[in-house]
């Protein structure tokens, strides 16, 4: 097997895929995996039947363990990331790489390591920037990237991430990609680079689904930041072009997908605090009836002083989420670089 085609997609994806792998013919000298954000609830030997229909490679869900063969596809199954290691494909049920299991950064980065300038990455149409740090490490090891024309994406942002942080080697619309990928594997291989400490370390980490300070302390240096899905400290990855941070757990973020769940975290923060206050005024309102009923009309007028602030602080709340909510929808425009 001469090279190992590695694919991302996320939102638009199995019609772009489909595209892509229309023409490639069955005696295709590599293997291609494929990424897809789908439902966890999705049925992945349905997708591989769908890809079959539209190509003459074989077209199965991988399997761990399974070799790696030339003129196969293999599509990762939901939940579970996909990696390889000696021409086999590996899954794991690691932490999620961008709130996503499987990750596409996951392979490309597992590709770029174990096969360097065999690999040719593809990123497709697709929400978000799952990817392009995957990309980087293709790049950084010799591999040959190639992106879909964003201007025909049906979601151009994984597109635009990459083209925006990575000098990519194709730019080009899915009905050329066939095309270019033939015209890759019949020239000479790239020279082959080194591969990168630290992309090393980063593709041991997930595969052990486990890492220590010594390897966070190689490839990452400790911020202030606390990861939003299990509280551990952040480590903010040296060398990577997307800005992204990587808990002791495993949860990696891109630095605006860590910004935009900080929103959330906020938000969710609000509207417990509102709870609690509405519950407090509801109290206060049932036992200033009670007092009131009673005769006890200092006590009322105490609890009257309490229920006044605390109606005070549930309208502060309320007016602050209202421009939460409008800074969420409506982001300030993007400064010149």
């Amino acid at each position: 097997m001469r090279n190992l085609i590695v694919i991302g997609a996320s939102a638009g994806g199995i019609p772009a895929i489909n595209t892509v792998i229309n023409e490639l013919p069955s005696e295709l000298d590599a293997a291609v995996l494929v990424v897809m954000h789908v439902s966890q609830k999705s049925n992945s030997t349905t997708i591989a039947a769908g890809f079959q229909r539209h190509t003459a490679l074989v077209c199965s869900v991988a399997k761990d363990g399974a070799l790696l063969k030339k003129g196969h596809l293999f599509v990762a199954p939901p939940g579970q990331h996909l990696l390889v290691k000696n021409d086999r494909l590996k899954l794991t049920n690691g932490p999620h790489e961008n709130k996503y299991r499987p990750s596409i950064d996951v392979l490309f980065r597992s590709a770029a390591v174990n096969y360097g300038h065999r690999t040719i990455g593809i990123i497709l149409t697709g929400l978000f920037e799952d990817g392009t740090s995957g990309m980087h490490a293709i790049k950084s090891s010799g591999g040959i990237c190639i992106v879909q024309d964003p201007v025909e994406a049906q979601f151009s942002d994984m597109p635009l991430s990459v083209l925006n942080k990575i000098k990519v080697d194709y730019l080009a619309r899915l009905s050329k990609i066939p095309e270019i990928i033939t015209e890759i594997i019949n020239l000479p291989l790239p020279p082959a680079k080194p591969i990168p400490r630290e992309l090393q370390i980063e593709a041991e980490i997930t595969e052990k689904m486990m890492s220590d300070l010594d390897d966070m302390k190689k490839i990452g240096e400790h911020s202030d930041f606390v990861c939003p899905d299990c509280g551990g400290g952040l480590w903010a990855l040296k060398n990577d072009p997307v800005h992204r941070y990587r808990c002791h757990t495993g949860h990696v973020f891109t630095e605006k997908l860590l910004h935009d769940l900080q929103d959330q975290k906020i938000e969710e923060s609000i509207w417990v605090s509102l709870r609690m206050l509405e519950e407090k005024e509801n109290l206060l309102l049932l036992m200033t009836k009670r007092n009131n009923g009673n005769g006890q009309s200092e006590v009322s007028g105490f609890k009257d002083d309490r229920l006044s602030n605390i109606q005070k602080h549930i309208a502060s709340l309320k007016a602050l989420l209202k421009v939460l909510n409008q800074d969420l929808h409506n982001p300030p425009p993007k400064m010149d670089q």
